[in-house]
């Protein structure tokens, strides 16, 4: 079995750990960040650390969850990055958008990614050199990155986060034909499937919040870039903090 197949098999069983707690009155919790932490974030990422220590036992892992208990291991060009559940706040405020994530790192590049969203049975899927697909209850389907439409950009937004004064500096001059919101790192998959043409986020969020979905993005076709730069975002950074990063499809 390939590993982008045994991801998908990880992410499965960890979706399946998240909808259990999902049909209960689960309790939230804080991090020392302040973000929320319920019962799934914890026992999926236990399911997904122990499928990766069962398929590929020498790549180290970075997990959110663990590095927030300060268990941070050491990394070098190849590790994976995992967020068990990738937009808390849709999961606690029940609309679906929520996803497991799994990517691996070579290099500095995200060069394979799984994103799953389990209470919308969807998942994305994608790796270098061997395309980007989307699965669902119909199968499983290819998908790449489309070429922006001329009545203009379809842009896609963070639910949760928002920022509007900024998103409307990003877009000046540009020719938007549609501004749309998604939870967690769907808004990526959204890029690479062509259902949309670009994601701006100008805001904080961390390497494993969206490695998966990079990876899905870059084997459809798409890339992610700086804000500041234009350059790629790449993983491995100090902290594993993210820069403001735009995703775009093609003809960015």
């Amino acid at each position: 079995m390939s590993w982008l197949e045994g991801c998908t098999s990880i992410v499965r069983d960890a979706g399946e750990v998240i909808m259990q707690v999902y049909a209960t009155d689960f309790a939230v919790r804080g991090k020392d960040d302040a973000s929320p932490v319920t019962e799934a974030d914890e026992k999926a990422e236990a399911v997904i650390l122990a499928g990766l220590a069962a398929m590929a036992p020498e790549i180290p892992v970075v997990a959110e969850e663990e590095v927030a208990a300060g268990r941070v291991p050491e990394v070098g060009e190849r590790f994976w990055l995992v967020d068990p559940l990738d937009g808390t706040k849709e999961f606690i405020s029940r609309n679906g958008e929520f996803t497991v994530n799994i990517a691996l790192v070579e290099n500095g590049e995200p060069v394979l990614g799984v994103v799953y969203a389990p209470a919308l049975g969807r998942m994305f899927l994608g790796a270098r050199d061997a395309g980007a697909f989307v699965e669902d209850s119909s199968g499983r389907k290819a998908i790449r990155c489309r070429s922006v439409p001329v009545e203009g950009l379809s842009v896609v937004a963070s639910r949760s986060h928002g920022d509007a004064e900024a998103l409307d500096r990003f877009l000046g001059g540009k020719k938007v034909a549609e501004l749309k919101s998604a939870g967690s790192s769907l808004k990526l998959c959204l890029v690479a499937a062509g259902e949309a043409d670009v994601y701006p986020r100008l805001g904080r969020t961390m390497e494993w919040d969206i490695a998966a979905g990079h990876a899905v993005l870059a084997a459809a076709g798409g890339k992610v870039v700086r804000v500041d730069d234009g350059q790629p975002l790449t993983y491995g950074k100090p902290g594993f903090d993210n820069p403001h990063f735009a995703a775009w499809g093609l003809d960015a």
